[in-house]
């Protein structure tokens, strides 16, 4: 997601893969140089975060319940949230009635599409 809560990139995982697995693919598609990183606690390992500092972006990710964090930039990851519940007011993503994974994954790309053109 950009700043104003635009989706830059999707990808479809399988539902026994963990969404942090996938994280540095896809971070590597995308140019983080300068930007900052906001993600919450599953996305915080160590490896995700090297890369993050490596390519000069900065990471808001709270590693532990214990760790201070700077909540303000935290907070703003309620974009994404907000993005993901105007996804599941599309009834067909909400319930998955695609079995095929490309069908349910183009269903996602018009309903991202529809969202941003209202």
């Amino acid at each position: 997601m950009d700043e104003l809560g635009n989706p830059i990139s999707f990808l479809l995982s399988g539902s026994q893969i963990h969404d942090s697995n996938t994280a540095l693919s896809r971070l590597e598609t995308i140019d983080i140089h300068g930007s900052r990183i906001i993600t919450d606690r599953a996305y915080g390992w160590e490896e995700i975060r090297e890369y993050i500092i490596q390519h000069h972006a900065t990471c808001v990710i709270p590693p532990k319940r214990n760790t201070k964090t700077d909540w303000y930039l935290y907070k703003q990851r309620h974009l994404v949230e907000f993005f993901f519940h105007k996804l599941k007011q599309f009834r067909r993503i909400a319930t998955r009635y695609d079995k095929l994974a490309f069908c349910f994954f183009a269903f996602i790309h018009i309903a991202a599409i529809a969202i941003l053109l209202k």
